[in-house]
């Protein structure tokens, strides 16, 4: 009963996604220049290059965004940008490395030269191995290909054991300097003297007519001695 039920809802999602996919916009590069560069990045940028590429174009922008909201107080502003950039330079840092050394671990195990071990050939194809080719073309981007999809696995555990406590570490870092910031702006407003208040002529001669304490009169005098 369950089966009939959801048999036509998968369909009907199928069926949506397919009319999504033949309503977007194709487009054929032709331009030799634009394909020439995209084979070049392809050939020469690797994965941890470009895991760098996007940390970099990351923190030249989102932590502006942040700045520049101005639905918060300036602090908030601030604290959520020194936030961003803990988190963009953590996971920068630990995806460059964990691609990095992912990608030498599949080098150490496709290698075509001075094989010494078994395990220098484990993770080779097996048509390439009896008998083994000396240089296997395109054998740079199956080794990258091939620490991308490790890394992918180690990723899934160091961005709870790495990652995670790198962010929250520098993220106490960053936030302690801006609010000792904002404590030494707000004492340095304290500290700061008042200036001077500047009274108009106007204003000192009532001042001075109101403290002037004026002497009784000898009329008044003799008018008070003959009542008594």
């Amino acid at each position: 009963m369950s089966d009939l039920s959801v048999k036509p809802i998968f369909n009907y999602c199928k069926r949506a996604a397919e009319r999504i996919y033949d309503n977007l916009p194709s487009l054929t590069l032709k331009d030799g220049k634009i394909l020439d560069s995209i084979k070049w990045a392809g050939q020469h940028i690797s994965s941890p290059q470009n895991r760098v590429i996007l940390g970099a174009t990351a923190l030249m922008s989102q932590p502006f965004i942040d700045l520049h909201n101005r639905n918060v107080d300036e602090e908030t502003r601030e604290v959520s940008a020194a936030r961003t950039v803990a988190k963009i330079l953590a996971g920068t840092s630990t995806g460059f490395f964990v691609r990095h050394y992912s990608i030498k671990v599949a080098e150490a195990l496709t290698k075509t030269e001075n094989i010494r071990r078994v395990t220098d050939t484990l993770l080779i194809p097996p048509k390439f191995k009896n008998p083994l080719v000396k240089v296997i073309k395109g054998i740079n981007h199956y080794r990258f290909a091939l620490g991308t999809f490790i890394s992918i696995g180690v990723m899934m555990f160091t961005n709870f054991a790495i990652d995670a406590p790198l962010t929250k570490f520098l993220t106490n870092i960053f936030v302690k300097k801006v609010k000792d910031r904002e404590k030494n702006k707000i004492d340095k407003d304290i500290m700061k003297p008042n200036p001077p208040v500047v009274v108009n002529n106007e204003e000192k001669t009532k001042t001075d007519n109101s403290s002037f304490i004026q002497r009784p009169s000898m009329d008044s005098f003799t008018k008070r001695k003959e009542a008594e």
